[in-house]
């Protein structure tokens, strides 16, 4: 049983990092990377659909992005979300469409790597309320007389050490987040 809870608490934290990387993928740097234009919905037919369903996108050099939809009446359409995303691009339209990436000022660096840190937090907390959640569980099987003191003390333990494994990892992540966000 108590197996089960802490086997549920680690699939959850993963989940938990797995949506922080998500969400550092949406922080802009000043490298081009196609993972930056996943949150872009496209107007397709009357249906929102994501932009890598109906373009192709790929990196021409380390500032640029490009777009290839696949049915050229779809052209206008997907510069048409670029443009009004708030990653503040702005496409180049011909065939293929051309995002260039603006250098980063120092200004947005700094904004970039708040974002990054409010990522990093949000995961800690959820990583948090995991733990939280768990050891209520286990509480709620100290009191049914279903473990021992020493059962729950132990698997309050190897929880607490789980916490600290995945928050460990998440301020990995981050600094390497802030390393990226550096570089010029």
């Amino acid at each position: 049983m108590i197996n089960d809870l802490k086997k549920d608490g680690e699939s959850r934290m993963k989940k938990s990092i797995e949506a922080l990387e998500a969400g550092f993928a949406k922080v802009r740097t000043g490298r081009a990377h196609p993972s930056m234009l996943n949150g872009i919905m496209v107007s397709y037919y009357g249906s929102d659909v994501p932009l890598n369903q109906v373009a192709n996108i790929g990196v021409d050099d380390a500032r640029t992005l490009v777009v290839q939809p696949f049915e050229r009446s779809m052209t206008s359409t997907i510069d048409k979300a670029i443009r009004e995303s708030d990653l503040g691009l702005n496409p180049i339209t011909a065939d293929i469409i051309r995002v260039p990436l603006p250098a980063l000022t120092e200004e947005t660096r700094r904004n970039m790597q708040k974002l990054a840190r409010g990522e990093a937090e949000n995961a800690k907390v959820a990583i948090r309320n995991i733990r939280r959640d768990i050891l209520g569980d286990i509480k709620d099987l100290l009191k049914e007389k279903e473990i021992s003191e020493d059962e729950e003390r132990r698997a309050g333990d190897e929880i607490q050490k789980l916490t600290d494994k995945y928050v460990a990892d998440v301020d990995k992540m981050l600094a390497a987040k802030e390393a990226e966000l550096i570089q010029v």
